[in-house]
Parts: C-alpha cells; sequence; structure tokens
C-alpha cells in the first residue's frame, strides 16, 4: 500500500467521529484486559505494605524476591497497563469498524499482551539473574507478534527488525550473563546461588575484575538493545510505530524501563567488585550518544508516533546518566522519572492512536487544527507532550531537576556530561514542541466543525496525566517507598 494510512498501517477511514466508531465496534470482553493490570496493582500495593515495614520478602528457596525496588516497578507496570488496557476498547473499536480485526484477532491480541505483561512482572520479581533474561527475553518473542500484530507490509517488516536487533542484544545479554555466572563460580560461590542477585551482591568483592567488567559491559549493551540506547536502538522507532496504540505505550512506557531496571541491577554489583568509575564512565557515554541521536532524529522527524519513539530514547538516556551519577538523588531522580515517563508516554501514545483513527494518517504535517476538531483529544494530547518535555506540575520536571542537581553535585567531569546533556535536551525540547504545536493549532481541516467525543475514549487519558501531576505535586506515601528503592541501587 502506497499511500499514508498504509504505511501507518493504523489508520480508519479519515474524519470518521471517533465516538461514532467506538459505538459501532465496541464490544464489552475489551474491558476484560483490565484484569491484569487490577491483579498487579493490588500485588505491588500488598507488597508495598510488607516490603517498607520489614524489609524484602522472598519465595520458592530465593527464587523470587520483593524489595522496594521491585515494588515500584511493579507499581509502575500495574499503572501503565491501566491505561494502555483501558484505552484498547476504542482502538479495537476502531479496527473493527474499519474490517482490520476480527474476533479472532482480538483474542489473539488480549492473550498476547497479558503474556507480555507477566513476562515483564517475572522481569521485576525474580532475583536470579538466568530468570531475569529469560524473562526480558520473553518480552522480545510475544511483543514481536503484537508489532507484526496487523499483519501488513510495514509491521511485519517491523517486527522483523525488532526481532533481529534485540535477539542480538539479548544474546550479548546472555554471554555476559554466562561471564559473570563463571565469574560467581570462580569466587567459591555455589552453583545454585552463582546467579543469585542478594548473593552475588554480598560476595562481589571476590569477583574477577576483568572477567566481571567484560560480563556487565556485554550486558549492558545487550539489556540497554530493548531499553533504546545506542548502538542497538534501530528497532524503537519502526516497532512503536507499526504496533497497536496500546502497546506502543506499554513498550515505551514500561518495557525499555523494565529492561534498564535489570541494568541497574547489574550495576550495583559491577560497582561492588569494580568500583565506581567503570559504570559511570560506560553509562554516561552510552546516555550521551544516545541523547545526541535522539535529539538529531527529532529535528528531522516527520511522523507524530516516530517522534514519540525517539523521546523516548531521550529519555531513556536522562535515566542512564542519573544511573551514572550514582548517587541517592540521581538514584531517586531516575526512578521517579521512570514512573513518569511511563505515565506519559502512556497517555501521548493511546491519544495518537485515535488520532489516527480519526485522521488516517500519522503524517505530522497532513493533520492540522486538532483542537478546533477534537477539543479534548487535542488537548490530552497537548498536555501529555507539555509533561513530556518536562514543565510543571508533572512529576517528568521534579525528576530532571533532581538529575541535573545530581549531575552537577557529583564532580567536573559528570558536571560537563550532564551541561552537554541539558544543551541536548534543549534541541529535542524545541523539535518536539515545535512538531507537536504544529498539530493542535490551527482551524479545523475544509471548515470541519468540532466532532462529539466519546467519554470511554478520554477517561484513561485523563487518569494518565492526574497521576502523573499528582505525582509531581506530592509523591505522599509513595515518599518511603521510593527512597528504600533508590537505597537498594546504592553501592554497598
Amino acid at each position: 500500500m502506497a499511500d499514508g494510512r498504509g504505511k501507518t498501517g493504523d489508520a480508519s477511514a479519515p474524519g470518521e467521529p471517533v465516538v461514532a466508531l467506538q459505538a459501532r465496534g465496541r464490544h464489552p470482553a475489551d474491558w476484560a484486559g483490565l484484569a491484569s493490570p487490577a491483579v498487579i496493582l493490588s500485588c505491588g500495593a500488598l507488597l508495598a505494605t510488607d516490603v517498607i515495614d520489614n524489609g524484602p520478602v522472598a519465595a520458592y528457596s530465593g527464587l523470587l524476591r520483593a524489595d522496594a525496588l521491585t515494588v515500584w516497578m511493579l507499581l509502575v507496570v500495574g499503572t501503565v497497563a491501566l491505561i494502555a488496557c483501558a484505552s484498547a476498547p476504542a482502538y479495537l473499536a476502531g479496527e473493527r469498524v474499519a474490517g482490520r480485526a476480527t474476533d479472532r484477532t482480538v483474542w489473539r491480541y488480549h492473550a498476547l499482551v497479558h503474556a507480555f505483561l507477566a513476562a515483564m512482572c517475572l522481569a521485576v520479581v525474580t532475583a536470579n539473574l538466568g530468570v531475569l533474561w529469560v524473562a526480558i527475553e520473553a518480552t522480545t518473542i510475544v511483543t514481536a507478534f503484537l508489532v507484526g500484530h496487523r499483519r501488513t507490509r510495514t509491521s511485519v517488516e517491523a517486527a522483523w527488525k525488532y526481532v533481529v536487533i534485540c535477539s542480538a542484544g539479548i544474546a550479548l545479554a546472555f554471554l555476559g550473563t554466562v561471564l559473570i555466572y563463571y565469574a560467581a563460580r570462580q569466587a567459591g560461590i555455589a552453583e545454585a546461588w552463582a546467579l543469585d542477585w542478594p548473593t552475588l551482591l554480598a560476595r562481589a568483592d571476590r569477583l574477577d575484575p576483568a572477567v566481571t567488567r567484560l560480563g556487565i559491559t556485554l550486558i549492558v549493551l545487550g539489556y540497554g538493545a530493548k531499553a533504546g540506547l545506542v548502538p542497538l536502538h534501530a528497532w524503537l522507532p519502526d516497532a512503536h510505530s507499526q504496533a497497536p496504540a496500546p502497546v506502543s505505550a506499554l513498550m515505551s512506557g514500561v518495557l525499555l524501563s523494565v529492561a534498564f531496571a535489570g541494568i541497574l541491577r547489574y550495576r550495583v554489583i559491577a560497582d561492588a567488585a569494580l568500583g565506581l568509575d567503570f559504570t559511570r564512565v560506560l553509562l554516561t557515554g552510552i546516555a550521551l550518544l544516545t541523547l545526541a541521536l535522539a535529539a538529531g532524529l527529532l529535528l528531522a522527524q516527520r511522523d507524530y508516533k516516530r517522534m514519540l519513539a525517539y523521546s523516548s530514547m531521550e529519555h531513556m538516556s536522562l535515566i542512564a546518566l542519573a544511573a551514572a551519577v550514582g548517587s541517592p538523588l540521581a538514584l531517586s531522580a531516575a526512578l521517579l522519572h521512570i514512573a513518569g515517563h511511563g505515565l506519559a508516554k502512556a497517555t501521548a501514545f493511546c491519544a495518537s492512536g485515535q488520532i489516527l483513527h480519526l485522521r488516517g494518517t500519522s503524517k505530522i504535517g497532513r493533520v492540522r487544527g486538532l483542537v478546533a476538531q477534537a477539543p479534548w483529544l487535542g488537548a490530552l494530547f497537548g498536555l501529555a507532550v507539555v509533561a513530556l518535555l518536562g514543565f510543571p506540575p508533572f512529576s517528568l520536571f521534579a525528576s530532571e531537576l533532581g538529575i541535573v542537581r545530581a549531575g552537577f553535585a557529583a564532580g567536573a567531569g559528570l558536571g560537563w556530561a550532564t551541561a552537554a546533556a541539558l544543551l541536548l535536551v534543549l534541541i529535542a525540547f524545541a523539535a518536539l514542541a515545535t512538531r507537536t504545536a504544529r498539530m493542535l493549532l490551527g482551524p479545523a481541516p475544509n471548515g470541519d466543525t468540532a466532532i462529539v467525543e466519546s467519554p470511554s475514549a478520554l477517561w484513561p487519558l485523563v487518569l494518565g496525566l492526574a497521576a502523573l501531576s499528582a505525582l509531581g505535586v506530592a509523591i505522599g506515601p509513595l515518599g518511603d517507598l521510593l527512597a528504600q528503592a533508590a537505597a537498594v541501587l546504592e553501592r554497598p
């Protein structure tokens, strides 16, 4: 297909009211997808009360382990999944009306999404670094089918690109995991505990420095591929632009962060075994290269779903920079940034799916006057981008401020790196703001009047922005959990 809709693979008849799509294509069974997010949030809340009062809890002979970092990531996964799954009925309604979805394909979509969420939850609750690798590899397999869900030429091409690049990254991470296992066995750690994270952390000073250094480098590069960091980042814009909008929300909002949480676990081991300088230099270099690439690509971007994907690279590079700094303030800011970015990106991607159904294109140049035609949708999409730009009262303002403060306080070397990162962030800021303004402002196309918008399609977006602003104004009961999660990542 040569037209704009064929390239995006995600559009219905342009100009058809969103409320009409939902009325004609909605199935009540689609709301059953909210079961998984509800379970994840409930488990996270129950674990939070136990972990805050009594410390880490373990099960299955230590194979599963929940500490404050685990609980924080579970809550982020659950909240972002709630927004994405609540937006799915409206998205699937548009797909049914356009004839691109059947009961069979919708059933497959829901099954894959639940498997995706299960794999991410396993990745954050396991204490075994081998199981962590298996869980992250499982996310690759499941999301490959989700990226190519609609079976258009471009979506299948994006899925294969995703599989090839991420498989290369996962292979590197596997080699790194094997090297860490070898170093642990050489240090006298029993076979059953050679990949147990608490055991490795307690005996990190016994690990062979040369083997550990090579293993950590491979792991950072491998898991960095799933986190959207250079050099194995090329899958991200294609996969995010071709996947169904709720899936893009999950991939950008939490998959990247779950992969980076694995890097954070290894970083603590590396700091204890090798000192601070090694991971600091490695992560700072990767963060600046990723940020520079994202800023340059945002300047040239003409597709708003790809624009949001490159924005994810920008924010993941800021989290990597905070991890490089490694101070308590930087780690707290990084975890807060993970939560804020997940909420903002889930809202923005889910809104972008509705824009595609409304306008029939993902080209920025063909979307004008969005606020005039769909006031609520345009306003919510605009506010999500404002949050990504780091404006108050949204939490990304507080987290970015914390990262900058920690960077300048860490010494001259990291101070210069932080200054360079700020310059690159300003470039990305200008590109993102300019392109979003072009989409939102101006008269409605062809003099069309405002459409009637469905509240059921908008409330998940309102929920995401409300949570994002609440997290930015007062962290409230999550403050103790955030402090304890940051403490888990501090050098012992």
